[in-house]
């Protein structure tokens, strides 16, 4: 494993510790106690596919069943007998050799498969990844980098570990690699796959792994995990909650991109629908359109859809969501959503308005116009005219 000096890495979350550094999981006890149970069953599987939505924690869970594996001695624990009492957690402490190795990135049993940097050399790819720009997939140049692994880790007799992060990034090539060493998996090896999208992967190697599902958090959970990671709450952190979907990923991206506050601007525009307040659309426009800002770009294209989705909601329920993601929403929905049809309504702007949106940018689109526009397509639904 190669040395993880302080370095643009891309499956780290800005604003957050990287998964490796992250001394406990929050609100995944079942997932720990069941990857334990198959542990000390003495039938561990060697494939685990880590699902579940972004950001509940599917990377740290993984890096702690590496350091587990690891630093635990193969009799230990494996149901043999006379073999000391079976693990109840997957904690190790933090001055264990293996946990000191592992944080340095010096840990010789442990490969991490992720994606690498932009280009066809690897003096590029090399260069690329240590400014930051990485590959958008994990080709098979990064897999072939096991086959050395393999063959240097194998001689101290120890479990070997591999983090896929994430498998839903591996291209055709490179599925196919994975799927070649899980169909003749090399002796006291163990791969955990993360995945956002597990439907999207191969079934061949969905079916060779055993599911570990994370669930969504609670906010007071959230509210624990961004005070572990030292990072304060701004504003309601059941509001902070809800609009991240029960991430804590998603919402270390709220508090770092002012989600809160962008998403309070987001639903007073559309309380002046279907007038829409001109200086509001302005603003939401220009923040949009600023340099260097494609994050909080994409971060308003997420809040747009995920407002859409609110009102959708609410009018083929009768009723908005039982927690607010700002202040005044619930009765911006009402109004703007009161019956059956209107969500039906908004249901069909929310798909083609997010068409739109990724058009535009997939073509460079000027983001303000893109916003405006989309604000007068917004207007439009709330009027009750047709699109």
């Amino acid at each position: 494993m190669s040395s993880a000096e302080d370095r643009p890495e891309p499956d780290r979350i800005e604003g957050a510790p990287h998964p490796r550094e992250t001394p406990h999981l929050l609100g995944q006890d079942a997932a720990e106690a069941a990857f334990l149970t198959a542990y000390t069953s003495g039938r561990l599987h060697h494939g685990w596919l880590i699902t579940g939505p972004r950001g509940v924690g599917k990377a740290t869970m993984a890096w702690r069943i590496a350091r587990f594996l690891i630093a635990t001695p193969m009799d230990e624990g494996d149901g043999l007998f006379g073999a000391p009492p079976p693990p109840e957690t997957l904690d190790i402490a933090p001055d264990h050799p293996v946990a000191r190795r592992v944080q340095a990135g010096a840990e010789p049993g442990l490969f991490l498969l992720r994606r690498g940097g932009m280009g066809t050399s690897d003096k590029d790819r090399e260069k690329n990844a240590a400014d930051g720009k990485f590959s958008k997939v994990i080709r098979v140049d990064e897999t072939r980098q096991m086959k050395g692994f393999f063959s240097l880790s194998s001689a101290d007799g120890g479990r070997r570990v591999v983090i896929i992060d994430s498998a839903d990034d591996l291209n055709e090539s490179a599925a196919n690699a994975i799927l070649k060493l899980m169909e003749e998996p090399p002796a006291r090896t163990v791969l955990l796959l993360i995945s956002h999208q597990p439907s999207r992967l191969l079934p061949t190697i969905r079916s060779r792994c055993r599911e570990l599902r994370l669930t969504p958090m609670s906010p007071d959970l959230i509210t624990d995990a961004l005070a572990q990671a030292e990072i304060e709450v701004p504003g309601d952190p059941a509001a902070l909650a809800e609009l991240a979907g029960g991430s804590v990923g998603e919402a270390v991206r709220m508090v770092t991109l002012d989600g809160l506050k962008i998403y309070a601007g987001l639903v007073g525009l559309l309380a002046t629908m279907p007038r829409f307040d001109a200086a509001r659309a302005q603003a939401l426009a220009d923040l949009a359109a600023g340099r260097g800002g494609e994050e909080t770009r994409a971060l308003i294209y997420h809040l747009i859809d995920f407002a859409l989705a609110r009102l959708a909601r609410t009018g083929a329920i009768g009723q908005p969501p039982a927690q607010e993601a700002a202040p005044g929403e619930a009765e911006m929905l009402m109004r703007l959503s009161p019956s059956p049809a209107m969500g039906r309504a908004w249901a069909t702007g929310a798909e083609e308005i997010g068409a739109r949106l990724r058009h535009g940018e997939a073509v460079n689109l000027d983001p303000a116009a893109l916003i405006l526009d989309t604000v007068f397509k917004l207007q439009t639904i709330a009027g009750g005219q047709a699109a």
